[in-house]
């Protein structure tokens, strides 16, 4: 049996992030009473004791593994509890990498919004003006694509709707960026443009094309001279169409459908039915530092950070601007970021208005409805601290976006 182990470390001017975890909350907070300034409130200091017993839990319903650091003002916590890899039973620890999912969007999101300081991209401008003919409807912007309001249709809906024969039918292949637009396009629109919020992988694979157009390069290539070398990220890579992760890692276990079958080690995968939408490989540490520079404008003007911070409501707890989440907990902190789903991976990376707490947390398995649910609550744990009215199940509301969420493919759990 693998103990829970904690370490806490001071570290000298490293980015300042925090996170914990603890069930999620008695009484939600509606994300339409924050304010819309978003003022920053104090941060009770992290639950230690209810990150750990989160990550328990995850592990009690089906996750090998699962871990957590929080960067808090300089102090680093990290927690962890269970295996990296069911084969050699080694312990994981907060310094494996794994896929990050949809946390991916953020950094896509980030590099479109350079490029807009940089005069190469307007985000009311269509899509296809950058992409001629790409889209059937010119209304559509960038700004839809990044927000999630451009209608398009989530191909991974089809893709997907059997577990682990849809995985498998993916787990080796390469796809162009066009024939997953265009698995998209065979589907009617969910909604017009600029209409209400509806989440679709579809939208950052035209991100993704859109850097690559407006870059004349590939996005592995932007994500490494624009986000990773600049913020010294030793540990994230995006290896697409590779299928090993480098280095230490987490593997990844895809729960399958049927109650009681074997886990599927889904580690090794293209992921190329995601690319810029969900291909990212990562480490908690990373994440950490990144989504901090993310909210400290380290990365874009304050011009467009503001604009990534307009946010458009998903329901009473959740609203999402350019890329970017806003959640708001139970004590009324609003925190920052994106959730992660791919097969065998579930990720939150979520960080304060000023950047200086954040959280990163995995569980190393997924289509595990238990374990999304459980792993939400880490979010509590790290941000409102022992204060939290403890509650084994998650709001209701946070099923819109998570209805998929317990799912193979790559999801936003909210």
């Amino acid at each position: 049996m693998v103990k829970n182990t904690v370490s806490r470390t001071a570290v000298l001017g490293a980015v300042v992030l925090s996170f914990l975890a603890v069930p999620a909350p008695a009484t939600a907070v509606s994300a339409h009473a924050a304010s819309a300034q978003d003022v920053q409130q104090s941060v009770a200091a992290p639950d230690l004791a209810g990150l750990r017993s989160v990550l328990s839990t995850a592990r009690r319903q089906g996750a090998p593994g699962a871990m957590a650091r929080v960067d808090d003002h300089g102090v680093v916590h990290r927690v962890s509890s269970g295996v990296a890899d069911r084969g050699t039973g080694r312990t994981i620890t907060t310094n494996d990498r794994f896929r990050i999912g949809s946390v991916t969007k953020v950094f896509s999101a980030v590099v479109l919004l350079q490029l807009v300081d940089e005069g190469r991209l307007k985000l009311d401008a269509p899509v296809n003006r950058y992409l001629p003919g790409l889209l059937p409807d010119d209304r559509i912007t960038v700004r839809h694509v990044l927000s999630h309001r451009s209608g398009l249709y989530d191909y991974t809906n089809d893709m997907f709707a059997k577990t682990v024969p849809g995985f498998e039918a993916v787990r080796t292949k390469v796809f162009t960026y066009r024939q997953l637009v265009d698995r998209s396009l065979s589907r009617p629109r969910t909604g017009a443009p600029g209409a209400a919020y509806a989440y679709s992988n579809t939208n950052f694979v035209v991100a993704g094309m859109l850097i690559e157009k407006l870059t004349g390069k590939n996005v592995a290539s932007a994500y490494r001279t624009r986000i990773i070398e600049p913020l010294k990220l030793r540990n994230t890579f995006y290896v697409h169409p590779d299928t090993a992760l480098p280095g230490r890692y987490a593997r990844g276990y895809l729960t399958p459908d049927q109650a009681g079958a074997r886990l599927v080690d889904s580690t090794r995968q293209t992921v190329s039915w995601a690319q810029s939408a969900g291909a990212l490989i990562s480490s908690a540490q990373d994440l950490n530092t990144f989504t901090s520079a993310v909210m400290r404008g380290k990365l874009t003007s304050a011009a467009m950070l503001k604009q990534m911070t307009r946010w458009t409501p998903v329901n009473s707890t959740q609203a999402y601007g350019l890329g970017l989440r806003r959640r708001t907990l139970s004590c009324g902190i609003s925190v920052y970021g994106h959730t992660g789903a791919v097969q065998g991976y579930y990720t939150y990376a979520f960080t304060s208005k000023d950047g200086r707490r954040s959280l990163a947390a995995l569980a190393n398995t997924s289509n595990n409805g238990k374990v999304l649910d459980t792993m939400l609550g880490t979010l509590e744990s790290a941000f409102c601290g022992k204060t939290t009215a403890k509650r084994a199940a998650v709001p209701a509301e946070r099923q819109q976006d998570a209805a998929q969420g317990a799912g193979p493919g790559l999801i936003d759990e909210g």
